[in-house]
């Protein structure tokens, strides 16, 4: 990941080897921040393998805060619906 950006509260962030799975989903936790003013990512080119992830934020709060907890949301989402699928199948098997 790099930053780009002199201003802490408005930064774009560049994910390598990465697409809309992790840019759409992550946008979304982001935006769930009632601290963040805006939430957008691009693709500079469908030949390349990265995102431009920009956060702008109010109130002086770093944007690299709302960057970070949108991550550490998104992977316990995934966790939960992982240890839910895991649940089932253990489920669905003793039935057999």
């Amino acid at each position: 990941i790099q930053a780009d950006g002199t201003d802490g509260d408005c930064v774009t962030f560049v994910l390598h080897d990465e697409d809309h799975t992790l840019g759409n989903s992550l946008r979304y936790m982001v935006m769930k921040n009632p601290d963040v003013e805006f939430c957008g990512y691009c693709i500079t080119h469908p030949s390349e393998s990265k995102i431009n992830f920009r956060i702008q934020t109010r109130g002086g709060l770093p944007a690299v805060e709302p960057f970070r907890k949108g991550l550490n949301d998104l992977m316990g989402v995934c966790q939960h619906v992982l240890n839910t699928f895991e649940r089932s199948m253990k489920e669905f098997r003793a039935q057999k």
